[in-house]
């Protein structure tokens, strides 16, 4: 059952482009048609990155039809290394390499495609540096730590004409696809309003102090294109987004950018007219949490359409019924939108049509996964090849990914500001000032 669910979503994400896979030549092994069917459209891949969404890789890498090949798992946490390689033994029948070092991984010629899963601070220096590599890229969430660099992105895709895919995975969803065309085709009349949110039950964090570095940990890989700094107790694991805006995006950039991607689809806008925000830490006031755990933040852009983010990092109370997705308004109904399909609801309330995912991918579980991810690759691997549209080009990525930090720059400064609707850009000289970053000398970009 499993089997015909991930088939289902990926033949949807691929459904455009008329492809169809067959299964095993009539007494060969699999790994011996793996090695021959399409070499030459075969993609040899590297992942950087290998906390907790790792296990999302394992199926989209592992399946045959995906024709691809992992060369190499990097992390700059030896026994994330470890730890990965085992794993994956599980699901493929060869052993890549490991790799400590991110560079050298690009520096490798015979990689095409790097998965780029590292903190949030790595996702545009390490893509933009795979891209002029000559590599593709498949970036998680968010695409980029700072409005700057999501300009950078889009620039250099440009430049270079290599695919990037942001992993905002509900955009290969077969039901979301299916609601957001009925939207844009006058199901619920003129869509004018989108509330996105989420909930979820984070704990107390460590207060981070100064600490040996643990073993096995590259700490200045680790850092990267960030200032220096010295190390602090249990920054590297996860707790880094938590822990202020040096390597970190808060919550907006770690989970609000999967629903504003879906608001902003179903409205058909690109850039805010203005932000507003209200957040601020709620909960477990004396822990080493140091950004908002809570916040309400509100765009507004052209044609009288608003979009509302309602993020609750550590409230786990329901507002609209279910953790996380999307809630469209129109003139003439509505729709409720999430990770497990979708709900029309005439102006009256009416419910219409209620259409349940036929795959399963997680909701607010840490690392995530599922046959929404895998179908998100496996178009991503297609689009590489030419062979299907790509379901989330990086332009459409950074214009999302800009929401969020939009409104975190609102938090930071304290500030409801302009912005020019042309281009994202803040009509705020204070704001503007944290449209980019400080990088430590000698990782400044360079386009």
């Amino acid at each position: 059952m499993q089997k015909s669910r991930r088939d289902f979503i990926v033949k949807a994400a691929l459904g455009t482009a008329g492809i169809t896979f067959g299964g095993l030549a009539q007494g060969m092994s699999a790994k011996s048609y793996s090695r021959i069917i399409g070499s030459n459209d075969r993609l040899n891949l590297a992942i950087a990155g290998l906390g907790r969404r790792l296990g999302a890789y394992f199926d989209p890498i592992a399946r045959k039809d995906s024709n691809v090949q992992l060369i190499t798992l990097c992390d700059v946490m030896k026994k994330q290394r470890e730890s990965a390689v085992k794993q994956f033994s599980k699901h493929i029948d060869y052993t890549p390499k490991l790799e400590n070092d991110i560079r050298k991984v690009i520096e490798d010629k015979n990689i095409d495609v790097l998965i780029n899963a590292t903190p949030d601070h790595w996702h545009a220096p390490g893509t933009w540096m795979a891209i002029q590599a000559g590599k593709h890229v498949y970036v998680e969430k968010p695409c980029s730590h700072n409005p700057h660099e999501g300009e950078l992105l889009v620039a250099f895709q440009k430049k270079y004409n290599k695919v990037i895919q942001m992993g905002n995975q509900q955009r290969s969803s077969p039901e979301t696809i299916d609601i957001i065309h009925q939207i844009h085709n006058g199901a619920i009349g003129t869509p004018y309003k989108a509330v996105a949110f989420y909930s979820a039950t984070r704990g107390e964090v460590p207060i981070p102090k100064k600490a040996p570095i643990p073993e096995g940990l590259d700490w200045d890989l680790f850092q990267g294109p960030a200032p220096r700094t010295d190390y602090t107790h249990d920054t590297w694991d996860y707790n880094w987004h938590w822990y202020g805006w040096m390597y970190g995006t808060a919550e907006s950039g770690n989970n609000a950018t999967h629903e504003l991607d879906i608001a902003r689809w179903a409205l058909q806008v690109e850039y805010p007219e203005f932000v507003e925000v209200e957040a601020a830490k709620r909960h477990f006031l004396d822990d080493g949490w140091a950004v908002y755990d809570t916040m309400d933040a509100t765009f507004k852009f052209g044609g009288n359409k608003i979009i509302k983010w309602d993020g609750k990092s550590r409230s786990g109370y329901k507002t609209y019924g279910t953790d996380r997705g999307t809630i469209i308004y129109g003139s003439t109904g509505s729709v409720y939108v999430d990770r497990d399909g979708y709900k029309l609801y005439s102006r009256e309330g009416k419910l219409l049509k209620d259409s349940k995912a036929k795959g399963s991918e997680a909701g607010t579980a840490l690392g995530g996964g599922g046959d929404m991810t895998t179908g998100h690759m496996v178009n991503f691997f297609e689009a590489i090849r030419g062979k299907a549209k790509q379901n989330s080009p990086i332009d459409e990525g950074a214009k999302s990914t800009l929401l969020c930090h939009l409104a975190n720059i609102a938090y930071r400064t304290n500030k409801s500001f302009k912005v020019d609707s042309k281009n994202g850009r803040i009509q705020d000289k204070e704001a503007m000032k944290l449209w980019s970053r400080d990088y430590e000398k000698g990782w400044e970009p360079k386009l």
